[in-house]
């Protein structure tokens, strides 16, 4: 029996009361959600990761292969329009929900404490973006939320059999997102900092580390066969996109991230390091969050939506600990009360991370609460946050490309491919393209390198983006045939040349090399 069980008698309510519970809150996520789930269009990384389906590996220059391989299933089962794509997002994300209800029961809180938990985080404009769309962060977010649910029962009850489970966990985690690897550093400080330290010298943490090395090593092979191509991504990223951001910078957008109204459910977390007070039992996640918290500011460019999988680390035990300060006589009315708030201010800032209103009303409705877009990297904004903008021009991108296409002869199209100069201009070519007929697309941009020109002969080539002057060095002909057109993109993404560029000057295998871009 674990130190934590002898302190801390077993959840006080069933299974059966708390599921019951979760699933209106779990809903209210779910159809946040739902509201948003056909409007504007794919986001840049949903088209890529859809053209990634179908280039199934165990790696990707950018990110590991799990959330590939579940969306592959996903859109083998039931096809890959927009709503399917994003139902899936919207799954992931409501089991989220209920599973960090499921840590505040462990952790010894009621049904108010199982209630708040998970509402904190339903509110939170950077967990509701996060999730938005498919990616592999609603994933990241599920598994931090059900390794620490796993740990947490592992403490109390002290069952051997959870370290394996833990250790899977972790270990899938890694295979989707490799950001878990500081999710077990911060899980080894906690532990090595608590009260429960002792449990290091035995040999179940080190077999769980050593199952969730092995879930991951695919992913290690893949790296080493192919010259550990994220590492250069990572650098690259971290040197030419992304922005300097201050300790005080990174804070202060969590605080307007999370939604202000679920700061007391977050900061009632730490009242868990009061010294001598029985909710020392709880402090082990709350030192996780702090860790994960501090080398994401030490690091100095990180994003504001990188801590967003971290928070179930503190909903729990900050639901438990507001929970326990609330006398019973006036708990449930005020508790009620601010639990309706909470709703009314998660349904306030929803319009903010999911697309619920049309462009122009989104532009109306953020002018009148003096809210601006800001750039968490260095490309400028349009009139609409980036995590918006990079759902629009799409569907124009590719009919732009289509009408260049249909003026080449049948003899050339035959021999045609389409480059685009990033991932969501070939990924909009590969998904929404091939739907009208147009031929595949290649890129240089992260896996798309590695994917290669296929069967490209060099003869004629659509290009989006670059320059007359770069393209004539490569090609005997070059003519601007159209140009995109798009009013709520990217600005990059708008007003870009489309060329046809015939006659490559050298072999398609000496050029290739030469575009490769990880970044």
């Amino acid at each position: 029996m674990s130190t934590l069980e002898q302190d801390f008698p077993a959840p006080r309510t069933s299974l059966r009361a708390t599921l019951a519970l979760l699933a209106p809150v779990a809903a209210f996520r779910m159809a946040l959600h739902a509201l948003g789930i056909g409007s504007y269009g794919y986001f840049r990384d949903e088209l890529y990761y859809l053209a990634s389906t179908s280039h199934l590996a165990l790696g990707f220059v950018d990110h590991p292969p799990f959330s590939i391989y579940v969306l592959a299933v996903w859109t083998g089962l039931f096809g890959d329009a927009l709503p399917v794509v994003r139902l899936a997002s919207i799954v992931i994300g409501g089991a989220t929900m209920v599973v960090v209800g499921l840590t505040a029961r462990e952790l010894g809180g009621g049904l108010l404490a199982q209630l708040f938990a998970p509402l904190a985080l339903a509110v939170s404009p950077l967990v509701l973006g996060s999730s938005n769309f498919y990616s592999m962060n609603v994933l990241d977010h599920f598994f931090w939320a059900a390794s620490a649910l796993v740990f947490v029962r592992l403490l109390r009850t002290g069952d051997r059999r959870l370290w394996l489970l833990l250790g899977t966990v972790l270990g899938l985690g890694l295979f989707n997102k490799i950001s878990v690897l500081l999710l077990i550093l911060a899980l080894f400080v906690a532990l090595l900092i608590s009260r429960h330290r002792k449990v290091l010298v035995t040999p179940l943490p080190w077999i769980a580390a050593v199952l969730s090395l092995l879930l991951f090593a695919p992913f290690l092979i893949w790296q080493l066969m192919h010259g550990f191509p994220t590492l250069e991504f990572m650098a690259n990223a971290t040197s030419l996109k992304m922005v300097r951001v201050s300790p005080l910078e990174f804070l202060g957008q969590q605080l307007l991230e999370v939604n202000p109204l679920a700061l007391p459910i977050y900061l009632a977390g730490f009242l868990a390091f009061v010294p001598g007070s029985w909710l020392r039992i709880v402090r082990v996640l709350p030192i996780a969050f702090l860790v994960v918290t501090a080398v994401l500011v030490a690091s100095g460019t990180s994003k504001a939506y990188y801590l967003a999988a971290a928070y179930p680390l503190l909903a729990g035990p900050g639901a438990v600990v507001l929970e326990s300060a609330m006398g019973r006589s006036w708990r449930r009315i005020l508790l009620g009360v601010y639990g309706l708030v909470l709703v009314a201010g998660g349904c306030a800032v929803a319009p903010f991370a999911i697309p619920i209103l049309s462009p122009e009303n989104y532009l109306a409705y953020s002018r009148s609460l003096g809210i601006t877009p800001r750039a968490e990297e260095r490309s400028a904004l349009g009139r609409l946050p980036q995590h918006f903008a990079d759902m629009f021009g799409w569907t124009e991108l590719v009919d732009s490309v289509r009408s260049v296409y249909s003026t080449l002869s049948p003899e050339e199209q035959a021999s045609c491919v389409i480059f685009g100069q990033n991932y969501g201009e070939a990924g909009a070519i590969d998904v929404l393209g091939q739907r009208v007929g147009l031929p595949s697309a290649i890129s240089g941009h992260n896996s798309y390198w590695f994917w290669g020109p296929g069967d490209w002969s060099g003869e004629v080539v659509i290009v989006i983006g670059s320059t007359r002057e770069d393209l004539e060095e490569l090609f005997t002909s070059v003519e601007e045939a159209s140009r995109t057109r798009c009013t709520d993109c990217m600005p990059y993404e708008n007003g870009r040349p489309i060329w046809i560029a015939r006659g490559l000057k050298r072999p398609v295998e000496a050029l290739w090399p030469e575009t490769r871009m990880f970044i």
